[in-house]
């Protein structure tokens, strides 16, 4: 599949470049999606959340009530589950949510996403660019430009560029990336990918070893 490769101008450059097939061409694997997504979200997630059992409650311990012909079940002390004020029974302790994925099994989720953005023609590629220093209203000026105002999009760089990456902080709906922190979630998220040549060449090597 070749895609035009246009300038931060939006303008076509008359070169063409071609997505790989073994990465943008392939069938996509919903469920290699599906849980490198939930390993995503996993991680996302503190565990920090505690429920107190009865055992942890700050309560006397006293018998309420004798144990036989009360007309009811019986209960031990004043922070049994069975009250208001008591403890909680089988609640949430602190955990870790992670799991382990293989890592040719996370390579074909991110292939997949890849995959399906280019079905949708959701692919741009410009030339490298960069700034000499962060400048919002330039970063607006290639978003017009690229017609891809109003849309979620992500943008792939071949390495860390403070001046992008601050220039685009503010816009919402706008990611900046390296191309080597490109995850499968990222991808699905946003409406369109916006690579440059160097990001391309990045993915492409790091989604075929």
């Amino acid at each position: 599949m070749e895609v035009s490769v246009l300038n931060i101008k939006g303008q076509d450059t008359g070169r063409k470049v071609v997505l790989d097939d073994a990465v943008y061409g392939i069938e996509p694997n919903d469920h290699a999606i599906y849980l490198d997504v939930r390993l995503f979200l996993a991680n996302q997630r503190q565990g920090t959340s505690k429920a107190k059992e009865r055992s942890e409650v700050s309560g006397s311990t006293r018998k309420l009530g004798r144990q036989k012909g009360g007309g009811g079940a019986r209960r031990g002390d004043i922070n049994s589950p069975v009250l208001v004020g008591g403890g909680r029974v089988f609640g949430p302790k602190p955990r870790d949510y992670s799991f382990k994925l293989n890592k040719k099994l996370r390579q074909l989720a991110r292939k997949s996403a890849l995959a399906y953005k280019a079905k949708e023609n959701a692919i741009i590629v410009v030339e490298d660019f960069t700034f000499d220093a962060p400048k919002t209203k330039s970063f607006v000026e290639i978003i017009n430009n690229l017609k891809v105002d109003g849309k979620k999009s992500l943008f792939l760089l071949p390495d860390t560029d403070k001046s992008v990456y601050l220039s685009a902080r503010n816009l919402q709906r706008v990611n900046v990336m390296r191309a080597q922190q490109l995850g499968t979630y990222q991808v699905l998220d946003a409406d369109v990918l916006v690579l440059t040549e160097g990001a391309l060449k990045v993915v492409d090597a790091n989604l075929n070893k």
